[in-house]
């Protein structure tokens, strides 16, 4: 009887297992990021704050919405570029659009596209 017992935790261990790297493969493709100032993406103005971005996609383009509070501000494609080792966001000083947003601790870099006319 004790071991049906521990025998059944340990089938279930096994099942949750592949979930769990599941889990931790959709967080890498997610950062968060600050704004100090307003910024342009696509035709929605972020103000500042704490925001999110999470980006699906094969290769290097991709698709990156912008979350604010969980819910979706904005949407646009995206390349991913290899980072420097630290976080930062590129806004342009003219026009105010977000070009770029770097993520340290993942290597990687956000270059946002503009969008086409």
């Amino acid at each position: 009887m004790k071991y049906s017992s521990w025998f059944a935790v340990l089938i279930a261990a096994c099942m949750l297992l592949p979930l769990s790297a599941f889990a931790r493969q959709k967080a890498k493709d997610a950062g968060n990021f600050t704004l100090f100032d307003p910024a342009q993406v696509g035709r929605t103005q972020l103000a500042p704050g704490q925001y999110k971005a999470e980006w699906n996609g094969t290769g290097n383009n991709v698709e990156v919405s912008i979350l604010k509070n969980r819910q979706v501000v904005a949407t646009t494609p995206a390349k991913i570029v290899q980072s420097t080792s630290q976080d930062a966001v590129v806004v342009n000083d003219q026009t105010k659009k977000l070009e770029q947003i770097d993520f340290g601790k993942m290597k990687e870099s956000l270059v946002l596209e503009p969008p086409t006319q």
